[in-house]
């Protein structure tokens, strides 16, 4: 796994063979095979670790907010950093993220789906105590925040909105929480 993160990290996704991952680790390519079937399935592991920072990110910010508003707001503005932090830190790693959305593989799938879980967790929990509103249907209101979050959210959009990161996020975390008070 380190050794196809630094060589994704290196020379990009695209550019990379299995065979140059089993020679960078000093395994046949038929060995190699014994671990991954496919470069696929090693992009799909080093991207679940990746998307895995920003989840554990966001739980981190969540677990520590004090209300059902301050969690939306943290969650939905850990996101946009830590993405932006993944493509500057690791700009050839955020096309494995970008890779992985566009062809909808299992790590990216179970990244919004986690998104989506949490979200309704939150919105669940502030309709509960009062702090959002009660009318509009839960799955709605979870698609539509989701929907308004993709220019930060997916990795190919994002590249297009980095200017607009972080006071555009902002924009649209502020706006999503208007239209929830109750």
């Amino acid at each position: 796994m380190a050794a196809a993160s630094e060589h994704f990290s290196q020379y990009g996704y695209e550019k990379t063979t299995l065979a140059d991952l089993a020679k960078s680790v000093g395994f046949s390519k038929t060995y190699f095979y014994r671990f991954f079937r496919s470069k696929q399935e090693i992009g799909e592991a080093v991207c679940s670790h990746c998307l895995g920072q920003i989840i554990a990110a966001i739980e981190s910010e969540v677990e520590s907010a004090p209300t059902a508003i301050e969690k939306l707001r943290r969650m939905l503005k850990t996101i946009p950093e830590m993405s932006v932090q993944l493509l500057y830190d690791e700009e050839r790693l955020y096309d494995v993220a970008a890779i992985s959305a566009a062809e909808r593989w299992a790590s990216s799938q179970a990244y919004l789906m986690h998104l989506e879980k949490t979200l309704k967790q939150i919105i669940q929990a502030g309709r509960d105590n009062g702090e959002f509103e009660r009318k509009t249907p839960l799955d709605e209101v979870v698609r539509a925040i989701l929907f308004a979050m993709t220019p930060f959210t997916d990795p190919r959009v994002l590249q297009m909105h980095l200017r607009s990161v972080p006071d555009g996020s902002n924009e649209v975390v502020n706006l999503v929480l208007r239209s929830l008070a109750p």
